[in-house]
């Protein structure tokens, strides 16, 4: 695959806008990760209710995100993206001028999960222009959105320190409107875009298994992207005990991998298929949060946390590499539905971590769970592809890359035995 043929497949403004806009979304989204210590120490809370405060938007944006992806369906992306874009600077507006105890977090963390199911619009406005072989860069590339990470877990603590958190929401204000004027100006719904579907079709999505699985597998690697995000300058600033900026700097250290890795992940799914890259993604994490469950030195912990973020990112990019192959006319909603998914493995992650660090004072026996985790994935999706073989169409097969582990292993006892 040529660069220069990519350009040419599909619409590049519409891919900036879709970026653009996941982008900004993700800043505002993640906000309350960033700014939580602040928060913290203003309200006196415990690292069960820190960790449930930057989870809650995590959360809500599981349940935005299908409601979003059906709005898109509904009145196209574009329009879908101005409503949302919109609705985001709402939270922001609660953050500056009222939030003075949990309760208002609480409501404000509900809405920010509006930001967080862009998601459900940006993927399927921008890859709606491309043919499948170019599916995993333009998702990849939408995708990459998830930098916006970096702009909260960098700026967000320097403002909060010189003008004070209340003041962060409103600064974070003026890229969100900024982004909304562009997103009017650049986006196009494709013509190609497909048909509105029913809601009879969107239950018949949830009935097939592969749905199911392509939501446990996103859970994972979005949902550790997003939920290590939200809570590593907590993690920075409560186990190793560095200031809040600090701790800011080191999150933007790790998150940076997993931020600019989507879209090369996508690319090379492309390339050698999903699913091969995805089953060697999970298995690296796990092995890496292992490492990072006994609590290192500071440099080597953050070394892990980079290259687990990294594959974690590039596992985004591979997992909707995989999507358009096995529900190629039901992107839009599969999108929402995986992506929802991912949400609620964010939610998980910091909530359990919070709970660990009540019970037991550091967050290690928690990390070390969420690996185990990871590896349960990667045998699961060793099984399912024997099956996937069988069911998917061929074309698919070989696009995502799939293949069955008996036959591999066979193939390796035999070249075994020739040699000898």
């Amino acid at each position: 695959m040529k660069l220069s043929e990519f350009r040419h497949a599909g619409n590049s403004p519409t891919l900036l806008a879709a970026f653009l806009y996941f982008d900004v979304s993700f800043m505002a989204w993640v906000l309350l990760g960033p700014l939580a210590p602040f928060i913290s120490e203003t309200m006196k809370l415990s690292p069960t209710q820190k960790g449930f405060m930057v989870a809650l938007p995590l959360l809500a944006g599981s349940f935005f995100r299908p409601l979003l992806g059906i709005l898109g369906d509904r009145i196209g992306g574009r329009r879908a993206g101005l409503v949302g874009l919109t609705l985001t600077l709402l939270p922001l507006v609660i953050g500056w001028k009222f939030a003075s105890s949990l309760h208002y977090f609480y409501a404000l963390g509900l809405l920010l999960g509006i930001a967080g199911a862009s998601f459900a619009v940006a993927l399927p406005l921008a890859g709606a222009w491309y043919p499948p072989e170019y599916q995993g860069l333009a998702m990849g590339i939408a995708g990459a959105g998830n930098s916006g990470t970096l702009m909260a877990t960098f700026f967000a603590p320097r403002l909060a320190q010189h003008f004070g958190w209340h003041s962060t929401f409103a600064l974070a204000m003026i890229p969100v409107f900024s982004v909304l004027l562009l997103y009017g100006l650049l986006a196009k719904d494709s013509p190609k875009r497909p048909k509105v579907v029913a809601f009879r079709d969107y239950a018949s999505l949830l009935k097939e298994p592969d749905t199911g699985w392509f939501c446990f597998l996103y859970s994972l690697t979005f949902g550790g992207f997003v939920g290590f995000a939200s809570f590593l300058t907590l993690f920075f600033h409560d186990q190793y005990h560095l200031s809040k900026v600090r701790a800011g700097d080191f999150t933007t250290l790790v998150v940076i991998a997993g931020s600019l890795l989507r879209p090369v992940g996508g690319w090379i799914a492309d390339r050698i298929g999903g699913y091969r890259l995805l089953l060697m993604l999970l298995t690296g994490i796990a092995f890496c949060l292992a490492g990072v469950s006994m609590l290192p030195a500071l440099g080597v912990v953050a070394a892990l946390l980079f290259a687990a973020m990294g594959m974690l990112g590039m596992g985004n990019g591979a997992v909707f590499q995989l999507v358009p192959q096995r529900f190629s006319k039901s992107v839009g909603i599969m999108t929402g539905l995986v992506g929802a998914a991912g949400g609620l493995g964010g939610f998980v992650l910091p909530s359990v971590l919070g709970v660990v660090k009540d019970r037991t004072g550091q967050y290690g026996s928690g990390i070390l769970l969420f690996a185990t985790v990871f590896a349960v994935g990667a045998f699961v999706l060793l099984q399912l592809g024997s099956s996937w073989r069988e069911k998917w169409e061929a074309d698919s097969v070989e696009r995502a890359g799939i293949f069955c582990y008996r036959d591999f292993i066979h193939g390796v006892t035999e070249g075994n035995e020739e040699t000898t």
